[in-house]
């Protein structure tokens, strides 16, 4: 659409000569969010300056897209001045942009120039219903049930369960049995695991962790201060403070057995061997000293 100019003459007439004043709008008909343009032109009498208003009182209706623009023209006799604001509204409707007014100073005094006048037309950009069709009638909220991930946590989460009441009563099975002698419990794990055979079957890691756990049971239930969850220092240390003579021994095999668990140290079947029976001379020897010192106890 053309735009529409709206020439608001607005003049005062003084002493001191005409002021005149007009408002263009470009374009007067817009879409909701498109801009477009209002000047605001002032002539006033040479020495005077003009003062614009720096936006408009929008009230929410429009909004200012950039800082105001104004422009001077060449004139001999008067000064000729236009403000130039491009804004946006947001609002479908037709509906008058309230600017204030422009104050022109002078040295008789000041003199303002009113802004009306001006009124932009908003088309929305909704589309216009003309099938005349009823709309369907409104559907029952659909319940969606709980989403794929909350299942997946649950199921992990059983998971977890699952393989920490089975981790529990395997480290349960090892430990020894209310009122059993911790020796014949783990002689008899021992017994258990060479009848396996998995140093046969090439499992040597497995053979060689199987036969350090069965120790480190034993140890937890003979020696105070010692726990099968210790890591290999802390369970030496706790040997050593505890007064084991085997401290050493200890030590010694839990270091090498972390290697070959942790640092892929190559392990051959007769070094694996030599590693679990290792383990069952240390439970042997503790056991006898153990049973000397009980003998000593009871001859003093």
């Amino acid at each position: 659409m053309s735009a529409l100019a709206i020439l608001a003459l607005l003049q005062a007439v003084t002493l001191s000569g005409r002021l005149q004043g007009g408002v263009t709008i470009t374009p007067d008909t817009v879409h909701v969010g498109d801009p477009f343009t209002v000047s605001v032109r002032v002539r006033a009498p040479l020495g005077a300056s003009v003062e614009f208003p720096i936006a408009p009182d929008s009230n929410g209706l429009v909004e200012p897209l950039d800082p105001v623009q104004i422009t001077s023209s060449a004139d001999s006799v008067a000064i000729d001045q236009t403000a130039r604001y491009r804004l946006a509204a947001w609002r479908p409707g037709r509906f008058q942009i309230e600017f204030p007014d422009v104050l022109v100073r002078q040295q008789i005094g000041n003199r303002r120039v009113e802004v009306s006048n001006v009124v932009i037309t908003v088309a929305s950009v909704l589309p216009i219903d003309r099938a005349d069709i009823a709309p369907r009638p409104t559907r029952p909220v659909f319940t969606f049930g709980l989403p794929w991930w909350v299942w997946a946590l649950l199921a992990l989460l059983v998971i977890a369960i699952i393989s920490l009441v089975v981790w529990l009563w395997r480290r349960r099975r090892l430990r020894p049995s209310m009122g059993e002698d911790p020796f014949a419990t783990a002689e008899r794990e021992f017994t258990r695991i060479e009848a396996i055979g998995l140093l046969d079957a090439g499992e040597r890691v497995r053979h060689v962790a199987l036969m350090t756990e069965v120790l480190r049971d034993y140890l937890a239930a003979v020696v105070p201060g010692a726990s099968n969850s210790q890591t290999s220092s802390e369970l030496a240390a706790a040997l050593r403070r505890g007064g084991v003579g085997t401290s050493t021994r200890v030590a010694s095999l839990l270091s090498e057995v972390d290697l070959v668990k942790f640092a892929r140290r190559p392990l051959s079947a007769d070094r694996g061997d030599a590693l679990g029976k290792e383990a069952r001379a240390i439970v042997g020897a503790i056991n006898s000293a153990a049973k000397q010192a009980e003998r000593m106890a009871k001859a003093a």
